[in-house]
């Protein structure tokens, strides 16, 4: 059971190693966009919610978001044994048969109903904003409430299972996501290291990701800060390359991976619940400067892989770690080898272990 399938994200790389772990297993989603995912997702079985049947669903259900806990309800999954979410909103609420198991890897408690709230919604003033308050109020008692039938949490890091226990009052057990460390991998013997004297930061323009901290700590250095994809509006777009943003648009795997090869180092300011491109940097050989906050810190290790900044709202801090950084020479070998801690086989090793601890489905109940 998956949120939504509108794409390839970090949770859906993580969906498609769990349906190779369950290859005959059906897929449980609240609305999926055809075409949109890998086709190893595409070609399984997908059942949708009523959500689906909804015009315009694709490019309006941001604003459905009331609706998505009746969504998660309407689809049922008793007849399976051992169901298996991974969440970010709601389908750790799905229903399941009360002597089934369900395991519920979550990539973070909604950020929009509890710590991230005014990151998304800055207006605090208005009827309106008044209203949407009250409905996320709401939405946050129903999501607190609604993990009872999640017998197992697993969570991508320290950061997310300290959250579970905060918000849910519940534990998890912690298994970072799977990174493709074949494919992200050092340049051939012969690279020179970087060629350009450039920032990379790989991230979705959601405003917790902090682009325009790391706009204007690279602008203080005279360095360009290149982003893979472009901004939400041509607005932020304008403000944003005035200060040497270069918006790359859609780029190739091959492309993004050159360009981790080529940065002077990847920079994450902003509060991450794992940061799987942090991993995919350092398994190419490049460092890393990020917040001290979140993911990061179960993977930087500080000195070694990159620096880490404790002073979230400072471009300041974050140019001085990066001008620290371009002048450190960091072992390409020693970065890597910490990015294979969280590769693919990794995250299938800790996943199995997991499952195989699971007490045996009683007899005659259904396989999932």
């Amino acid at each position: 059971m998956h949120d939504w399938l509108t794409g390839m994200r970090g949770g859906e790389r993580v969906l498609e190693q769990l349906t190779v772990r369950f290859p005959q297993a059906p897929l449980y989603t609240l609305f999926h966009v055809p075409g949109s995912v890998s086709s190893s997702l595409e070609n399984r079985a997908i059942h949708s919610s009523f959500l689906q049947q909804l015009p315009g669903i694709a490019a309006h259900y941001r604003q459905l978001l009331p609706l998505f806990p009746l969504a998660a309800a309407d689809l049922d999954l008793e007849p399976y044994d051992l169901v298996v979410s991974t969440s970010h909103c709601v389908a750790k609420a799905v229903r399941v048969r009360a002597d089934a198991w369900h395991v519920c890897y979550c990539h973070t408690p909604m950020r929009y109903v509890w710590d991230q709230r005014d990151a998304y919604f800055p207006d605090r003033l208005g009827l309106l904003a008044g209203l949407r308050h009250r409905i996320l109020d709401e939405l946050g008692r129903w999501d607190a409430a609604s993990n009872e039938d999640v017998d197992v949490f697993v969570a991508n890091s320290t950061f997310v299972r300290d959250r579970i226990r905060r918000h849910y009052l519940r534990d998890a057990e912690v298994v970072p996501p799977p990174i493709d460390t074949d494919f992200f991998d050092i340049a051939d013997p012969g690279h020179d290291g970087p060629s350009s004297e450039y920032v990379l930061s790989v991230a979705t323009l959601a405003p917790y990701k902090r682009i325009d901290i790391a706009a204007a700590a690279c602008k203080q250095l005279g360095l360009e800060l290149v982003v893979p994809g472009r901004a939400p509006t041509r607005t932020l777009a304008r403000v944003l390359e005035a200060q040497g943003v270069r918006f790359l648009g859609f780029v190739s795997p091959e492309r993004l991976r050159d360009l981790y090869r080529d940065a002077l180092c990847f920079l994450q300011p902003g509060v991450e619940d794992f940061g799987m491109s942090v991993v995919e940097a350092l398994a190419c050989g490049c460092p890393v400067v990020a917040l001290e906050e979140g993911g990061a810190c179960d993977i930087v290790v500080e000195g070694e892989h990159g620096l880490l900044v404790n002073e979230a709202e400072s471009a300041d801090a974050f140019a001085d770690a990066i001008d620290k950084v371009r002048r450190i020479h960091f072992n390409e070998l020693n970065l890597r080898s910490r990015a294979l801690e969280f590769s693919t086989p990794k995250f299938h090793e800790r996943m199995d272990s997991l499952f195989q601890s699971l007490p045996r489905p009683t007899p005659g109940s259904v396989a999932s």
